[in-house]
């Protein structure tokens, strides 16, 4: 069972996500009725091969669920992930078929494993479901451990409660590794981890992509470990997509009202810089009824009455384009828009 083959060369983007939606009706009332929660709506990306892009927002921004629909572990309410050329749950791409080059870390590292099994049945399961024999699927288990630093002979016979959380995380690692994928969601794989522990998963994530040649999403609320892990970022906002473009371009030169404000929002050791006014006030909009135009609009210090009426696209800003694009969904960046900021530009 080998890692699939590059079908469309490093040209064609490994994932692209068109127009992910998911709404999970609710019932209000004593009659019910069709409220829904907008969790994500509309999301559109594409991930590189040989990149990490990483997924940043506040919680509740709809990060975890668009990871959940890139999986498959959920049913969109609309959309399509196409994998390599092949759309996902098509004949060409069975969904079995994609999951195989396609894997996930989860947060918290004891609930994703099985306490009843051992580190080695853990690691050896997924590769015998996929129909390699058992003894050569515990020989990849016990090769994946050396592989993330954890001692076959010392820790294969162990259970997940016999490990701490650093060794857990390090586990599931190598779990998601047994079936040789492509692509691997690392959805907040750090941030139950002491920061000594963390630096050391993160490194070891680094030099696993390089080894194994993986491509990468990277979920995580920590920009200053986005900043240090990604090749682009993603910024979400109450299900839409705020802003994207390189990690250097975005963290030098945000676009995005919201982006600038969570980066303004990061802590820093120099007593000059440290803020004593938040760079953000008030809440994120109800997701089962969210404004008609900008869902920033209540939290935005650059909002004006168009923004209330006109929901802004992605725009593009410089020359840039495909994988190098730097994009912002704002109407003050956005010509004829009738925002006064994006007239200045024009002007």
């Amino acid at each position: 069972m080998e890692q699939a083959r590059d079908r469309g060369g490093p040209a064609q983007p490994l994932v692209i996500a068109r127009g992910l939606t998911k709404h999970f009706p609710l019932k209000r009332g004593f009659f019910g009725g069709d409220a829904k929660v907008k969790a994500a709506d509309g999301v559109d990306f594409e991930i590189i091969k040989g990149e990490t892009l990483a997924i940043v927002g506040e919680s509740g921004c709809g990060k975890s669920t668009v990871s959940r629909l890139l999986m498959g572990l959920m049913p969109p309410t609309s959309g399509e992930v196409v994998f390599d050329g092949e759309l996902v749950g098509s004949s060409a791409l069975a969904i079995n078929d994609f999951r195989r080059q396609a894997q996930m870390v989860f947060q918290d590292s004891y609930a994703s494993l099985n306490s009843r099994l051992s580190i080695e049945e853990s690691i050896a399961f997924p590769p015998m479901v996929h129909g390699l024999s058992r003894g050569k699927a515990v020989a990849r288990a016990h090769e994946l451990l050396e592989a993330v630093g954890l001692a076959s002979a010392q820790y294969a016979r162990r259970y997940p409660h016999e490990l701490s959380g650093g060794q857990r995380q390090r586990v599931n690692i190598a779990r998601a590794l047994a079936l040789r994928p492509r692509l691997v969601i690392l959805d907040e794989p750090v941030s139950a981890l002491d920061k000594s522990v963390e630096a050391q998963v993160l490194n070891l994530l680094i030099d696993l992509k390089e080894q194994f040649g993986l491509t990468y999403l990277f979920i995580s609320h920590d920009l200053n470990v986005v900043h240090h892990m990604a090749d682009r970022v993603l910024v979400m906002y109450l299900g839409r997509v705020a802003e994207i473009g390189p990690v250097d371009e975005v963290f030098r030169a945000p676009a995005h009202p919201y982006t600038r404000a969570l980066l303004a929002s990061r802590p820093s050791m120099d007593p000059r810089r440290r803020r004593t006014a938040p760079p953000l006030l008030g809440d994120p909009p109800n997701p089962v009824d969210p404004p008609p135009g900008c869902r920033f609009i209540s939290r935005c210090p650059l909002a004006e009455p168009v923004c209330a009426t006109c929901l802004p696209e992605l725009t593009g800003m410089g020359s840039a384009t495909g994988r190098n694009r730097h994009a912002a969904a704002c109407l003050s960046i956005l010509p004829s828009s009738g925002h006064s900021l994006a007239s200045r530009m024009v002007a």
